[in-house]
């Protein structure tokens, strides 16, 4: 039998991104629509584990929508990965009479939260906040669509740059593990080369689409490489490289780093974001737990959490194949 609930907690957990605040102004609200007590969770596992809660309703989420980071700020926690640090998280869960909760975070918020469940048979509901969109289960995670955008921009401006001094820009984004950002903002800018870990180049092929480039009569080159990229130990490394190879070009390096996950969410974020609040809390009150909310085929849905921990999310490969032709 399905346990009731009363009182539902909501953090952020893992890095932030844009939409988090957006995430939970809707579950607050969600929550208060079904008459459902809600209580904010501080600084994520860390503040379960302190019994850090703020009780909220949907006057206490207004003018955040449109805020980047997390007003219940964010924190990775060693002690919850320890059994006793969980013990002591469920001990104030139960303390504060809080019945379940949602999880705004990535797949190792998720796999806290899957193991939490599976301990105690807490009831929990995961939202994927993370601009790498590498998440298993959903075509978007929150904030994702923000850092394209910001990106985007960003790669405009230094194209002016290296367009007045003939110069060949390096400009590494976030991907550790997968390229969608560097993939998706290579077209969007029309950058001349994308370096991404799924696929590996090589430097010699660099250096002849670079040199492509440069008979086409292309002055100036953008490359956008993930941070995950194989081909060098690092974004310097190739820099090095090509002007040791190419002392025609004038290279720079630009690391845009954190900047991508900061600034006001997109409407898509925003929309993304409601939607998503409403099902996790309306699937809690079904009876279902252990999932997460994801988007797909526009319709949003839910992923069980191991399926979305051990899962990869997929490149698109037609935008590969568009990128090698935008490039000519």
């Amino acid at each position: 039998m399905a346990k009731t609930i009363k009182k539902i907690g909501v953090m952020t957990s893992g890095g932030d991104s844009p939409g988090m605040n957006a995430a939970i102004r809707s579950v607050v609200r969600a929550c208060a629509y079904h008459n459902i007590e809600c209580y904010g969770i501080y600084r994520g596992y860390e503040g379960m584990i302190e019994g850090d809660f703020i009780k909220m309703n949907a006057r206490s989420v207004k003018g955040i929508i449109n805020k980047g980071g997390t007003i219940l700020k964010s924190a990775r926690s060693k002690e919850f990965r320890t059994k006793e640090g969980r013990v002591k998280a469920h001990e104030q869960l139960i303390k504060a009479g809080i019945d379940a909760f949602v999880v705004v975070g990535g797949d190792g918020s998720f796999t806290g939260a899957m193991i939490f469940n599976q301990e105690f048979n807490f009831p929990v509901m995961g939202i994927p906040g993370t601009i790498d969109n590498d998440i298993f289960g959903t075509t978007h995670t929150l904030g994702y669509d923000t850092a394209l955008n910001t990106v985007v921009e960003v790669i405009d401006k230094i194209r002016d740059t290296a367009s007045s001094h003939n110069r060949l820009f390096f400009v590494e984004v976030m991907g550790r593990d997968v390229g969608h950002i560097a993939l998706n903002v290579g077209i969007g800018a029309g950058a001349e080369e994308i370096l991404i870990p799924e696929e590996d180049l090589g430097l010699d092929r660099l250096l002849e689409s670079l040199r492509r480039s440069k008979q086409s009569g292309k002055s100036s080159s953008i490359v956008v490489v993930a941070e995950g990229d194989k081909i060098g130990k690092s974004v310097f490394e190739l820099k090095d490289y090509v002007e040791e190879n190419m002392t025609e070009y004038e290279v720079r390096v630009s690391v845009l780093g954190h900047l991508q996950r900061g600034g006001a969410p997109s409407c898509f974020d925003r929309v993304l974001a409601s939607r998503m609040g409403v099902k996790a809390v309306e699937c809690l009150l079904d009876g279902q737990s252990n999932y997460m909310v994801g988007l797909k085929n526009d319709v949003i849905d839910i992923t069980p959490f191991d399926q979305a921990v051990k899962g990869k999310s997929k490149i698109n490969m037609e935008l590969l194949r568009v990128s090698d032709i935008m490039s000519i």
